[in-house]
């Protein structure tokens, strides 16, 4: 306090005060300034994150939000940026949406989820699962599982225009068809006398297999795991069968497939 007095009480020394004084106000103002240029400058660093490019519903795997378009890169403000939020899609692989995201939304930890997969979650465009009951013959119950590709036939008692009596008649609907699970979600078999298996195919697929299950038969057949070829053995019926005669080539049929008795005809079957 004394010296401040001292300093004070002659003119050189209140000129030396205020100069001191207007030293520190000055590096104040340039500490301020300096802070407020980095702190300007990180808010307006562009970072990357990824956001959606359209709605992506809950459980959606992060698989297919990285190979589907379901995302895209954008660049926003580091002030802008979400905790969380992803930059690299490979980071997304092994999560699972836990709720809706919407469009424009930028994807972080929040709205995704380590976890194990639900048959849904595994699924992508147009691909679809059906169970459907079989019994162990049809099913090959204890020799197909989980992992493995099978072949399916149709088979269909038809009655015929005209004719009183039925005839059986089998095809193939579908190849190359991965088993999803058999029996129960554990992979254990039913003790009834089906068991359900779960296939993963198409829309169109589907609807046969499920028409099929209620009003005819359906025979699983298992492919090799390796270098299966693609087979067209056509239209089967009694006649091919007893008789020797060729199987009607379904990619062909068009050709003579002007009303139902041609085709049958073409078939050996008078109707």
């Amino acid at each position: 306090m004394e010296i401040a007095q001292r300093l004070t009480s002659t003119r050189g020394g209140t000129l030396a005060v205020a100069a001191l004084a207007a030293v520190l106000a000055g590096g104040s103002i340039l500490v301020y300034l300096n802070g407020y240029r980095h702190s300007i400058k990180a808010e307006g660093a562009p970072v990357t994150v990824l956001v959606a490019n359209t709605i992506i519903h809950k459980g959606t795997p992060g698989s297919a939000v990285a190979v589907k378009g379901l995302f895209r890169p954008a660049t926003v403000r580091e002030s802008q940026l979400r905790n969380g939020a992803f930059s690299d899609p490979a980071s997304l692989r092994g999560q699972i949406a836990t709720t809706d995201i919407v469009k424009g939304q930028q994807l972080t930890t929040a709205e995704f989820s380590g976890g194990v997969n639900s048959v849904a979650s595994t699924l992508t465009g147009a691909e679809r699962v059906i169970s459907v009951p079989l019994d162990s013959a049809h099913g090959l119950i204890g020799g197909v599982q989980k992992g493995d590709h099978v072949d399916i036939f149709a088979g269909f008692n038809v009655t015929l225009n005209g004719v009183s009596s039925t005839r059986p008649m089998l095809r193939l609907i579908a190849q190359d068809v991965p088993v999803v699970s058999v029996g129960g979600p554990n992979g254990s078999l039913g003790n009834n006398a089906t068991t359900l298996v779960s296939l993963k195919v198409h829309p169109r697929q589907a609807a046969e297999l499920a028409f099929t299950s209620d009003n005819g038969k359906l025979w699983l057949v298992v492919r090799p795991p390796n270098g299966a070829k693609p087979s067209r053995p056509g239209l089967v019926t009694i006649s091919t069968v007893l008789l020797g005669v060729p199987p009607l080539n379904l990619s062909t049929a068009g050709t003579y497939r002007k009303t139902q008795q041609d085709y049958l005809r073409a078939l050996g079957v008078t109707p």
